[in-house]
């Protein structure tokens, strides 16, 4: 029986508002992305390597998708509450070590604990799923990834911005404060909304066969890895092309990273807007087709030679308009074929999706280099959101045989 949703205040007795759960999961976007501009800084700063200091990002994405793995089975026995607010605290802490790290190496520690704060994209998922049941959780979903994905459009703008004026510390100085404020927020109003928590945490981890047998599981899980691949990829690449083959400064990068996040709202607020109605697997096709479509007009415009900022990012925006389509009915999709498995659902999606995605960035920053072009990434991008149509298409298939 899905929860009903609580009064118009704040309370740790009842579930959250939906504003709570875009905060849950936008701290840990802005987390992700707020430092994207500052990666040459970085390197310059502790005199490291380019390759090195990139590991900040995907290596950051690695680490994420092992947490995952933990951090649904840990909610789905102990409840969403506690999971949450722990991994806030952690992650103030490894905030701090970030700004006061002597090395590089050190500076990558704490940066990698800081992945923590994945919990919020994780369980604000499983948090939606514990709510409303599968074609109201994709709408759901939707609106709260819209609204996410306003911290990480301006966070690269404001990190840019802080990293110019004040240098690279002053990101995690926001940084910080933002996750103080996260914190004090899921205090408040995080109420549990696990009201059917397992026996043990084994027993978690003895569910996720039964996960693996599901072919809908599958299709799902890969669909949002293939989407979000792109994404990431670009995450991996993308500062690198904007600074050597479009030579364009940290503070105008922060700008144009907003396009893709532009992209990811307009298609949030199409999927909340007609998920419930439409069906989430419908939605996963027409945002896969979105997707590949802008990236093969991208592709086509580099080639004939307008190799400009507007083509590249307004060809990416295509991908954040088709993945604000897809990834809500995917996720949504993930977490309703087996209900009583939600977190753990979540999670093993989740590590799917982000592992994927981090070896995608790490495959595309290794490619790029003197003489390359923008070209490893943009046919990266498009590879991987064409490939997204083909998974769709699969789980259709199986949806209209036999179920999981």
């Amino acid at each position: 029986m899905p929860i009903a949703a609580g009064p118009a205040r704040l309370s740790r007795d009842t579930p959250p508002h939906i504003v709570t759960l875009v905060v849950l999961a936008g701290i840990a976007a802005l987390n992700m992305n707020m430092l994207l501009p500052s990666l040459p800084s970085l390197a310059r700063h502790y005199e490291a390597d380019y390759g090195l200091v990139s590991l900040a990002v995907s290596g950051y994405l690695a680490i994420t998708a092992i947490l995952q793995l933990f951090l649904g089975p840990l909610s789905d026995r102990y409840g969403r509450r506690p999971v949450v607010l722990a991994s806030l605290g952690i992650f103030l802490a490894a905030t701090v070590g970030c700004i006061l790290a002597p090395s590089i190496g050190v500076f990558l520690f704490f940066r990698m604990l800081a992945a923590a704060v994945a919990a919020g994209i994780v369980l604000s998922r499983a948090i939606v799923r514990d709510m409303v049941p599968a074609n109201e959780a994709a709408s759901m979903i939707g609106y709260v990834t819209m609204g996410m994905a306003l911290m990480p459009m301006v966070g690269p703008m404001i990190g840019g911005f802080l990293d110019q004026a004040f240098g690279w510390e002053a990101v995690f100085v926001l940084t910080f404060v933002a996750g103080l404020a996260a914190t004090w927020l899921m205090w408040c109003d995080l109420g549990e909304t696990n009201a059917h928590r397992s026996s043990s945490f084994s027993e978690q981890f003895r569910s996720y066969p039964e996960l693996a047998r599901s072919r809908r599981f599958w299709g799902y899980a890969i669909t949002a890895a293939l989407a979000s691949g792109a994404f990431f990829a670009f995450l991996g690449g993308g500062p690198w092309v904007a600074s050597e083959v479009l030579g364009l400064s940290p503070a105008v990068l922060g700008f144009y990273f907003g396009f893709i996040a532009l992209g990811y709202v307009f298609g949030n607020y199409l999927s909340g807007r007609f998920a419930a109605t439409v069906g989430i697997n419908r939605m996963m096709l027409t945002g896969g087709i979105v997707a590949t479509a802008g990236m093969g007009a991208g592709l086509l415009l580099f080639a004939l030679g307008f190799a400009t900022p507007i083509v590249f990012f307004g060809s990416i925006m295509f991908v954040g308009v088709g993945n604000g389509l897809l990834l809500p009915s995917a996720n949504a999709g993930m977490v309703s074929v087996r209900p009583h498995l939600a977190g753990s659902a979540s999670g093993l999606g989740g590590a799917l999706m982000i592992g994927g995605g981090a070896a995608l960035a790490t495959l595309t920053g290794a490619s790029l280099g003197p003489g390359t072009g923008a070209w490893p990434l943009l046919v990266t991008m498009f590879l991987s959101s064409a490939l997204g149509i083909v998974s769709t298409l699969y789980v259709i298939r199986v949806a209209r045989s036999l179920p999981a």
